[in-house]
């Protein structure tokens, strides 16, 4: 079994790589899109602005949707989570991938931007990747914007910052998170194991 963590140059590769080694998941960072064949799971982490990943995710954009077509499981973290929409805010004319359709939207007025820091879960849908997670379980956010879908059956998790917040969003093979699991403790590690249990199945 192998995990890739694709490296585009914008995403926090040390902290997830470490993480899923210590769940058992054998990552592997790759750097060219013909390695994400024969992947049995693939993680798109993500740092900085939606247009700036974008830019840089485009490589990777053909190898990345064949192998969500293909059934292969999907981790996105933080922007790895944006960037699966159609457009954000932040970078106005940079299209998304378009996974889900909707749009990336500011934080509200009203609330420290960055969110930084610890926030609850809400489960909206019982979902594999939330086993072992309850409502009220504390993640680590740290992001300015957050994704809209149009349908609102994606949604696996909210919290409240100033309103309701996309926290976490599934489609078939393809579970994303704003949170980072592997900055969240015991429970982003239980979510990382059910990753990992969804790979090997």
């Amino acid at each position: 079994m192998t995990i890739v963590i694709v490296d585009y140059g914008m995403g926090n590769l040390f902290s997830i790589y470490n993480a899923l080694d210590y769940v058992g998941g054998n990552p592997r960072i790759v750097r060219d899109p013909d390695d994400l064949k024969g992947a049995d799971g693939i993680v798109v982490p993500g740092v900085g602005a939606f247009g700036s990943c974008m830019s840089q995710l485009s490589k990777f954009e053909s190898s990345l949707l064949r192998s969500f077509q293909e059934g292969v499981p999907m981790l996105g973290i933080c922007v790895g989570m944006q960037v699966l929409f159609d457009e954000s805010e932040e970078s106005p004319g940079a299209p998304g991938l378009g996974w889900i359709n909707g749009k990336v939207v500011h934080l509200p007025e009203g609330v420290m931007i960055p969110q930084m820091g610890w926030n609850d879960l809400s489960i909206k849908r019982p979902v594999q990747m939330l086993d072992g997670i309850s409502d009220g379980d504390m993640f680590y956010f740290v992001h300015s914007y957050y994704g809209l879908p149009k349908d609102r059956s994606v949604i696996a998790a909210t919290t409240d910052y100033g309103t309701e917040v996309t926290a976490a969003v599934i489609k078939d093979n393809l579970f994303a998170t704003q949170f980072h699991p592997e900055k969240s403790g015991a429970k982003g590690l239980r979510i990382l194991t059910n990753f990992v249990r969804s790979v090997r199945c």
